[in-house]
């Protein structure tokens, strides 16, 4: 399995970057990654053992900053390291790539280089949330913000064939974001999305409307919208976690005695485990190849988790199964 990596892509690349590549190779044998950036800042971070045999480097010599507009950078700058990547993954000379960049260019060159899968009209990003019962994915997070209802529909079947494929959920259930429970409720684009959902080839695993405080409860285990909700409720669900961590930290453990340390590391562990570098990035779902995208601040682990999703995307296969069940399954 081979994967190219943006190491020029987030807010500290590229040592961080280059770090989580090396641990990633350590933790899959069957791993080699391609770093695609400067030659002459990803080198010195290489390692003289063994891993180093598992790892290329792709020289690139232009990078889209977080700041910048996609579509123009990538005209603007036709040597950037993410395009780069999705060349190398358009000439099936890697099976996926990785990217802490900007995410716009990351949904932008797929677009560019046509690397849709058959029968997907528009790639959503799926990410990966906690709850109460295990992994949900929540699609579309920001590629998307204005769908169509058959994009609702392919989004419910490609989180669920993630989230049983990659993320080893059984028997993926596939709820549909909403004001309300009842099948009547939201506007236009909700209603026929609930009809396509219900009434079709995925009837069997939809269980229905789900509510903003479902998210976590783990009652479905795909959460469908469409891009402009799904990005407002993951930074939500980032702010809130964050915020309640904090309070945590400074209203309870601040006035324990004795049982202080206990409820540091007790702190420290569940930071850790709930973290979004858990579960490395977001799958950009209906591009022909593996494509996670990372959050801009990814250090070590994040990148490494990523990369090993991106392995496990590939080695399933779960590009051509997706375009099997899309043909088996077709919106009504």
């Amino acid at each position: 399995m081979r994967i190219a990596l943006d190491a020029m892509g987030g807010d500290h690349a590229p040592g961080p970057i280059v770090a989580g590549a090396i641990q990633a190779v350590e933790a899959e044998p069957e791993l080699r990654i391609v770093l695609v950036g400067d030659q002459a800042q990803i080198e010195p971070l290489l390692p003289t053992g063994g891993a180093r045999s598992r790892l290329e480097v792709f020289h690139s010599t232009q990078v889209i900053g977080m700041e910048e507009s996609p579509g123009k950078a990538m005209v603007r700058k036709p040597d950037n390291s993410i395009k780069r990547c999705y060349e190398l993954l358009a000439s099936r000379k890697v099976d996926g790539i990785v990217s802490a960049g900007n995410t716009g260019a990351m949904v932008a060159g797929g677009h560019f280089l046509k690397l849709f899968l058959e029968g997907v009209h528009r790639p959503g990003i799926a990410a990966v949330l906690p709850s109460a019962k295990g992994p949900v994915v929540l699609l579309d997070v920001g590629a998307n913000i204005q769908p169509k209802p058959e994009h609702l529909y392919q989004y419910g079947l490609m989180g669920s064939l993630y989230a049983r494929n990659v993320l080893g959920v059984a028997s993926p259930r596939i709820g549909l974001m909403n004001v309300g429970e009842e099948q009547a409720k939201g506007h236009e684009l909700y209603r026929e999305a609930h009809a396509m959902l219900s009434q079709g080839p995925l009837r069997d695993r939809f269980v229905g409307n789900v509510e903003g405080r479902d998210l976590h409860k783990g009652g479905a285990d795909v959460i469908v919208c469409d891009g402009f909700v799904g990005n407002v409720l993951l930074k939500y669900c980032q702010g809130v976690f964050e915020f309640l961590l904090g309070v945590i930290q400074s209203d309870l453990v601040g006035k324990l005695q004795t049982e202080r340390p206990l409820a540091e590391q007790a702190c420290r562990e569940l930071a850790h485990r709930y973290h979004y570098s858990a579960y490395g990035g977001a799958p950009l779902l209906g591009i022909n190849g593996a494509c996670i995208i990372c959050h801009g601040s990814s250090k070590e682990r994040a990148i490494m988790n990523a990369l090993l999703v991106a392995a496990r995307y590939a080695k399933e296969r779960l590009s051509d199964i997706i375009v099997q069940e899309l043909r088996a399954n077709p919106p009504p």
